[in-house]
C-alpha cells in the first residue's frame, strides 16, 4: 500500500474541502471559516460494524464526469473507492467498498446539533432538541415512537449539516468526541453529504438532493392545513354512520370550522378477522355503514374532505392475499411471502413489497376501491413493526403514488422523503410525558419535516387509556394542548369540548380552533414555500432563524421549556407547554432582534430581550407579530392582509390556497399614522386598523404597496 503524501484541496465557490490522505481526514471550510472539522483519528472507516478501522487514500484519479476518485484502504486490507463531488454549498462522497462491509464517515465533534426526527426523542436521558451526546449504531424506524425518520443533522452555529443516505440500518453519533454517520452493511455503494453555508442555503441544498437522490418532497394540498376531526380521538372504536355523523354535526353546530375528517378504524367488516384492518378494500361493515357512499357524501356536502385509515399490511387469509402471493407483491423470505406479526394488527399479515413498482401500482388500484365511494385520501398508519428490520423507506413509494393521483396523505412513516401533505408525530396522548410533543415537533422541523401535525387534541380519551372522570388537571391539559396544537400546520379535534363540563374549556378550545382556521392560508403559504426551497417556513426553530444569536440556543428542553418557533417571516409562536402544564402560568419568552407585538394586546417589545416570567394564561394567544410583519388571514370567506407596524421597510410573498398564485407585499412606511395601501399598479385599496394591524382585502395574483 503506497500512501498519497500531499494534502489534497478542492474548491467550489466559497467552499473548500481539504483531504489529508493519511486516515482520510476531511476538513470543510466556507468563506474561510471551518465548518466541518477533520477528525484527528480518521475520516473514513471501513470493516465490521463492531470493528471499524480508519482508511487512508492510496491513489487518486478522475471519472468520466471529471470528479475526483480515490482508492482507500485500511491497514488490514479493507478497500473502497471514494468519488468526491464538490459544489459551492455541498460535498458529496460516494463510497463503493470492494466487498460488503460497514462504512462510516467521521468529523470532529460539533455542538449544538439538531435533527433526527422521531429519533430525537429516543435513547435520550431527557427531552431536548439538542442531540449532543446521541449515539445509536442501530438507527432504524420501529423503535418506541419512531416512524418518520431522518438522520439529517444540522449544526447551525458551525454552518453545516451532515447525513448518510441509507434507508437501511444506520450508525449515527453526535457526541463530545465525534460527528459520525454510517451504514452497517453496504452491498454496492453508499452516499454521504456535507452541506455548508447559511441555514437557508443548507436547506435548499438538502431539498435539491432529496429530489435528486430519490427522496422527493411533494407539494401539499390546502384543505389538510385547516381544522380537522379524527374519529379515533372522539369515538375510539365506537364508529358507525350514526356516532360519526352526530359527533361531527355537533362540532359544526358549535361553530368549529372543520375542513377535514378521518375515520381511521372500524369501518371494515368486523365479524370476520380476515376482513379486519384497512386492506379489505372497498368492503364496509354493512350493519355499521349500510350506505357508505351516502355517508361520505353528506360530509362532503358540508365542505369537509373525507379520509380513511390505510395500511400496507394484508391479513394472511384476507380477501386480496391470494392475489398478492400469486403475483409476488409481498415481501418475501427464502422465495416465499413472509408472514409478519406486528403489534398491530395482532393477527398475522403479509407486507407489501414497496421496492416493486408493480406491487405499488397494484396497491394503488386497490385503494381506488375506497375512492370510488368518495374517499379523498388516507391516514397512512403502519406501525408496530419494531421486531423486524424493515427499511425506513417502506411507505415512501406507496404514499408518493397516491399523492401523484391527487389523493391527500397524512404521513406517519417516511425516510427523508415527504410524499405527504402533513408530517404527523406518533400518537401523543394525555398519559405521556408532555415535553415529548414539542421536542418531537421541533425535531421534525429541523429534519426537513416541518408540515407538523401534532396528533389529535388531547389524544385518545375515548380509547379507555384514561380516567374519564373530568378533573381540574384534565381541563387545564386540554386547554394547553389545544392552544399548542393550533400553532402547527394542522390540528384536529377529538374528545368533545362539551364533555368536560366547563365553559372556559369550551371557550378556549373553540378559540384555538378558530385561530388556526384564520391562519390556515398563512400556514399553507409557508408549506408551499418549504416545497419550493426546503426551508422549514411553517415551523422555523429560532436556532435556525438566528444561528448566531446566543440567546436562542439551549432553550428547547424540559428544563427551560422555551418551545418557540417562527411561522413564516412574521409570527413568533411561544406557547406555554410541557409536563408542568398543570401548574405553570408563565414562561421566560425570548424575543429575537426587532420589534415584536403581542397578538392579543398589541403591546410592543424591542428585541433582543428575554421576557422573564411572561404571563400566559390558558386563554391567551401565545403569538407575537414581528419580522416582515405581513400576515394573511381568512375572514368571512375572503383573504385579508394584516400589516403590523414592526418594520420601516419590508418585503414578503404570500402563496394563495391554489398553491400557485402569489401576492407580493412591499412595505415602505415612514409614518404608521398615515399608512395606506394600493396595488402595485397604483389602484388604492381600502384598509382599516383592526386588532393592532392595518388590514385590507387581497386578490390572487395581485401585488401591493404599503406606504
Amino acid at each position: 500500500m503506497i500512501l498519497l503524501l500531499s494534502l489534497i484541496t478542492l474548491t467550489a465557490g466559497d467552499t473548500r474541502l481539504a483531504i489529508d490522505p493519511e486516515r482520510a481526514r476531511l476538513h470543510v471550510e466556507h468563506h474561510g471559516a471551518v465548518t466541518a472539522g477533520a477528525h484527528p483519528e480518521g475520516g473514513l472507516l471501513l470493516g465490521a460494524p463492531e470493528r471499524l478501522l480508519p482508511a487512508s487514500l492510496v491513489s487518486q484519479g478522475y471519472d468520466l464526469q471529471g470528479r475526483q476518485v480515490f482508492e482507500a484502504a485500511t491497514a488490514e486490507g479493507r478497500k473502497a473507492r471514494v468519488t468526491v463531488a464538490l459544489t459551492p454549498h455541498q460535498a458529496d462522497f460516494l463510497v463503493q467498498p470492494a466487498e460488503p462491509m460497514a462504512v462510516m464517515m467521521r468529523f470532529a465533534p460539533a455542538s449544538p446539533g439538531y435533527g433526527l426526527a422521531d429519533h430525537a426523542i429516543t435513547k435520550r436521558p431527557s427531552y431536548d432538541t439538542d442531540i449532543t451526546g446521541y449515539s445509536n449504531d442501530r438507527f432504524l424506524s420501529g423503535e418506541v415512537f419512531t416512524r418518520l425518520v431522518s438522520n439529517f443533522v444540522i449544526y447551525p452555529k458551525q454552518k453545516w449539516a451532515f447525513l448518510v443516505w441509507e434507508p437501511g440500518v444506520k450508525m449515527v453519533r453526535s457526541t463530545s468526541t465525534e460527528a459520525a454517520q454510517g451504514s452497517r452493511r453496504v452491498e454496492s455503494n453508499v452516499r454521504f453529504t456535507v452541506f455548508t453555508g447559511t441555514p437557508r442555503e443548507i436547506y435548499r441544498g438538502f431539498l435539491e438532493s432529496r429530489n435528486q437522490y430519490g427522496y422527493p418532497v411533494m407539494k401539499p394540498k390546502y384543505e389538510f392545513f385547516g381544522v380537522g376531526w379524527e374519529a379515533f380521538g372522539a369515538l375510539a372504536w365506537d364508529t358507525n354512520h350514526k356516532t360519526v355523523s352526530e359527533n361531527v354535526d355537533r362540532y359544526l353546530a358549535e361553530g368549529y370550522p372543520l375542513s377535514w375528517m378521518v375515520v381511521g378504524s372500524g369501518f371494515w367488516p368486523r365479524q370476520e378477522t380476515r376482513f379486519h384492518e384497512t386492506t379489505s378494500f372497498g368492503m364496509y361493515d354493512k350493519t355499521l355503514y349500510p350506505d357508505p357512499a351516502a355517508f361520505i357524501a353528506r360530509f362532503k356536502a358540508k365542505g369537509l374532505k373525507f379520509f380513511q385509515g390505510l395500511r400496507t399490511t394484508f391479513v394472511v387469509d384476507g380477501p386480496y392475499s391470494e392475489e398478492g402471493i400469486r403475483d409476488r407483491y409481498f415481501v418475501e423470505e427464502n422465495g416465499r411471502a413472509k408472514v409478519f406479526q406486528f403489534l398491530w394488527p395482532r393477527i398475522p399479515t403479509y407486507f407489501l413489497d414497496w421496492t416493486k413498482p408493480e406491487a405499488v401500482a397494484w396497491f394503488s388500484s386497490l385503494a381506488r376501491k375506497w375512492t370510488a365511494y368518495g374517499v379523498d385520501g388516507f391516514k397512512e398508519d403502519v406501525f408496530g413493526f419494531r421486531d423486524y428490520e424493515l427499511r425506513d423507506d417502506k411507505l415512501d413509494p406507496v404514499n408518493a403514488a397516491l399523492m401523484r393521483e391527487g389523493l391527500y396523505i397524512m404521513g406517519r412513516n417516511a425516510y427523508l422523503a415527504s410524499p405527504a401533505d402533513l408530517h404527523r408525530i406518533d400518537d401523543f396522548n394525555f398519559n405521556q410525558q408532555q415535553d415529548r410533543g414539542p421536542v418531537n415537533a421541533l425535531a421534525f422541523a429541523y429534519s426537513g419535516f416541518p408540515l407538523v401535525y401534532p396528533d389529535i387534541v388531547g389524544g385518545t380519551f375515548g380509547e379507555g387509556h384514561f380516567d374519564l372522570k373530568v378533573t381540574p388537571r384534565m381541563r387545564t391539559y386540554i386547554m394547553r394542548n389545544a392552544m399548542w396544537a393550533s400553532l402547527h400546520s394542522s390540528m384536529s379535534m377529538g374528545q368533545a369540548p362539551w364533555t368536560f363540563g366547563d365553559k372556559q374549556v369550551e371557550a378556549v378550545m373553540l378559540s384555538a380552533a378558530r385561530l388556526h382556521d384564520r391562519l390556515q392560508p398563512f400556514f399553507y403559504s409557508q408549506a408551499v414555500k418549504f416545497y419550493l426551497d426546503g426551508y422549514p417556513w411553517p415551523m422555523t426553530p429560532l436556532t435556525v432563524a438566528f444561528p448566531d444569536d446566543p440567546g436562542v440556543h439551549g432553550r428547547e428542553n424540559q428544563r427551560v421549556r422555551g418551545y418557540q418557533w417562527l411561522i413564516g417571516d412574521a409570527l413568533l409562536a411561544a406557547p406555554l407547554y410541557g409536563n408542568d402544564y398543570e401548574t405553570a402560568s408563565s414562561r421566560d419568552v425570548y424575543l429575537p432582534p426587532g420589534v415584536w407585538i403581542e397578538y392579543d394586546s398589541g403591546q410592543r417589545h424591542e428585541g433582543p430581550k428575554l421576557l422573564k416570567e411572561f404571563p400566559i394564561p390558558p386563554g391567551k394567544t401565545p403569538l407575537f407579530a414581528g419580522g416582515a410583519g405581513v400576515v394573511v388571514e381568512k375572514q368571512a370567506g375572503t383573504l385579508v392582509a394584516r400589516i403590523y407596524p414592526v418594520a420601516r421597510r419590508a418585503e414578503s410573498t404570500f402563496i394563495h390556497p391554489d398553491g400557485v398564485s402569489t401576492s407580493e407585499f412591499r412595505v415602505d412606511v415612514a409614518d404608521w399614522k398615515k399608512v395606506s395601501a394600493s396595488t402595485t399598479a397604483g389602484k388604492p385599496v381600502r384598509g382599516k386598523w383592526e386588532r393592532h394591524a392595518y388590514e385590507f382585502p387581497i386578490r390572487a395574483g395581485e401585488s401591493y404597496a404599503i406606504r
